[in-house]
């Protein structure tokens, strides 16, 4: 059918990626895949990028899909991350930022409170709030402070703020639980342990319940692992955001091992064909589950070659908190203004 201004029967094939380009994520991904290209400029060259600058929007974008692409060879650019992620910590309506350090599996010791105690005191840090991630949060703190609480505290960063792993969520599980019939806590320290510091297309959630009563909500997560009493049985592309989405049967496991390899060959199918800022619910809905399956549960050599992909990318990624040289953070961002 036809219409004054062109035909409009059909859907666009295709949706660029901005108004600098013609090209769609998937375009870029592939090219940078196939022409071996590690650097924006070499992007935006070869996809004929009208902006030579690119925008705020795709500069981000193709940025991860480089990093994420080559790993080890791609250099990450800081100034095309967004502003949370320069400074590594959450900017807040009033212009503070909040830090979220990292607790394995939300497990926390004395030493580590008294330190937040401290730096909360120290620092007037005005707001201390339990996240649903079931981390310790510090809302108020002035960016000229932000090296100083991270130093004072002396945990690793949450990434909180970051396009990345945010947190394993786990319930006390067997270890304390009268009805558990898994270690729930161990494998979900184990879990983050093995994922932290991965940056992906959106970010990421995780859970580890310790048996079917999912007192960690493990239903509503990227991955989520609930113990069983013959093991453990995997779900994926939940979300609990805007709108939830109930995650989705991957398979059922016997060893934690298993749920390590599983889990992190899933996570990192994600990371190298989802799109950025999609998450896992609607790019497990774009290609659908069946083909993730397919990836995943039929091709035994894909899924430990993914497995070790992952292993080899976050080999040696830094703390941004603690290793700005080799984070490549510009501490020049934290002096007050006036100071310089």
């Amino acid at each position: 059918m036809f219409t004054a201004g062109g035909d409009y029967s059909k859907a666009p094939t295709k949706k660029a990626m901005c108004g600098c380009t013609d090209a769609s994520h998937q375009e870029a991904r592939e090219a940078i895949k196939a022409d071996h290209l590690l650097t924006i400029d070499s992007v935006y060259k070869r996809l004929g990028w009208r902006t030579p600058n690119g925008c705020a929007s795709c500069r981000p974008a193709i940025n991860y899909y480089l990093i994420s692409s080559w790993p080890k060879e791609a250099k990450d650019d800081p100034q095309s991350r967004y502003i949370n992620e320069r400074s590594h910590a959450n900017i807040q309506k009033d212009g503070t930022y909040s830090v979220i350090p990292r607790m394995w599996g939300g497990e926390t010791t004395a030493d580590e409170l008294r330190r937040i105690a401290d730096a909360v005191d120290k620092y007037k840090i005005p707001t201390v709030k339990v996240t649903g991630g079931q981390r310790i949060d510090l809302l108020g703190v002035k960016k000229e402070d932000l090296v100083g609480v991270w130093q004072d505290i002396g945990m690793p960063s949450g990434h909180a703020y970051a396009k990345a792993l945010r947190t394993v969520k786990t319930c006390v599980g067997s270890e304390w639980c009268r009805f558990g019939t898994q270690d729930s806590t161990q494998m979900g320290k184990d879990l983050e342990r093995a994922l932290w510091r991965m940056y992906a297309p959106h970010k990421v959630k995780l859970a580890v319940s310790g048996c079917p009563r999912n007192c960690a909500e493990a239903g509503i997560k990227d991955v989520g692992v609930i113990g069983v009493d013959s093991g453990w049985e995997i779900y994926v592309a939940g979300n609990g955001g805007i709108k939830t989405e109930v995650a989705q049967f991957l398979v059922k496991l016997k060893t934690a091992a298993e749920v390590l390899e599983y889990s992190g060959a899933f996570l990192q199918l994600y990371r190298e064909e989802g799109w950025y800022l999609e998450r896992t619910c609607h790019w497990v809905g774009r290609v659908g589950l069946d083909y993730v399956k397919k990836k995943i549960l039929d091709d035994h050599a894909l899924r430990k070659s993914l497995w070790e992909r992952l292993q080899f990318s976050l080999d040696g990624e830094p703390d941004p908190w603690f290793e700005f040289d080799k984070a490549s953070v510009d501490t020049r961002q934290f002096t007050p203004v006036g100071a310089l």
